[in-house]
């Protein structure tokens, strides 16, 4: 037996791409049509299809639904069952069909139809389909080689459609201006909701701030580090700006080089200026400051910087499965 299986993994490979290639140069005036009537929907946008493009179908709505859009995907034969119901005044529905002419799909077109106020967008291969014939707006996907042996196994017609649903998606992102952040609402579980979790969520606030006056001395400065057992102090002065940071390592050393050092006063010992970030800005982006700086805890502001709002620790970040 002498099958070359990275010889033929790679022919699939080249033959997916080269459908890719000719989906590039198919994307016109249609595909703008498409996005625009996305993003100017008043109702749902459905999503429908049979066999491997229902699937493709059920995961383009997925995502858009991930980014705010309000999608669902409609089974094609429970439609025939009650399930038009679904489809209302206002709605965007949106079909894919390699062939354009599976029976699931007909009832759902005459349905759409009759009711004027329903825009259908007719997604195939075949320009003298039922499916294409019958849309207010059609994009003809190339014609492609199937990967593998009799050109029929759904491959590179399957990958298209996929690439096709995902340059929809992303093109709303763009035209909506939707941030990461708005992304996150949207996935507050799991590890891609870890990845996008704010320092703000984490911080700590409030009488959980290891604050001293930096005119206090280092007697007091112990007293507090010790009941808050965080190995930090932050000190401001009497209006209440930060001014300075003092960790346990910083105290150690002091004492190393001083016989009696309870009397020194905060502000002569402590580091000025310390580092500080936006209580917005991504826990994973502060675990990479305090990796970059070799540090362990940052300051968080809000507006200003003087003005700290919140402590965010390494331990905060790791604890929450962010690395």
């Amino acid at each position: 037996m002498n099958n070359d299986f990275l010889k033929i993994g790679k022919e699939v490979v080249q033959s997916e791409l080269n459908a890719l290639k000719k989906l590039k140069k198919s994307l016109n005036k249609d595909f703008e049509r498409i996005v625009s009537s996305i993003l100017k929907c008043k109702g749902k946008v459905i999503f429908s299809g049979v066999g491997k493009s229902g699937i493709i179908s059920k995961k383009i709505s997925s995502t858009l639904s991930s980014l705010g859009i309000s999608s669902f995907y409609a089974d094609a034969g429970s439609c025939s069952h009650g399930d038009l119901g679904m489809i209302g005044s206002g709605d965007v529905v949106i079909l894919i069909s390699h062939s354009g002419e599976s029976s699931e799909l007909k009832n759902i077109i005459q349905f759409i139809k009759r009711n004027r106020n329903i825009t259908l967008i007719g997604i195939t291969s075949k320009k003298n389909s039922l499916l294409y014939k019958s849309s207010n707006i059609k994009f003809l996907l190339p014609n492609i080689t199937e990967a593998g042996p009799g050109n029929y196994i759904p491959t590179s017609s399957t990958t298209i459609q996929m690439c096709l649903g995902d340059a929809i998606a992303v093109a709303t992102i763009k035209q909506r201006k939707f941030s990461k952040y708005d992304f996150k609402k949207f996935h507050p579980s799991g590890s891609l909701g870890a990845k996008l979790k704010t320092v703000e969520e984490l911080m700590l606030k409030g009488k959980n701030i290891p604050f001293i006056n930096e005119n206090s001395n280092i007697k007091a400065a112990l007293e507090i580090l010790n009941k808050k057992n965080l190995g930090i102090l932050i000190a401001r002065n009497k209006s209440g700006n930060v001014t300075g940071i003092i960790s346990d390592g910083d105290l150690k050393r002091i004492n190393y080089k001083s016989e009696n050092i309870n009397n020194k006063i905060v502000k002569k010992v402590m580091k000025k200026n310390p580092i500080s970030v936006s209580e917005n800005i991504l826990a994973a982006e502060a675990l990479s400051i305090m990796n970059n700086k070799k540090i362990t805890v940052l300051c968080v502001y809000k507006k200003n910087r003087k003005k700290l709002t919140g402590l965010i620790h390494m331990h905060d970040i790791l604890n929450a499965n962010i690395t």
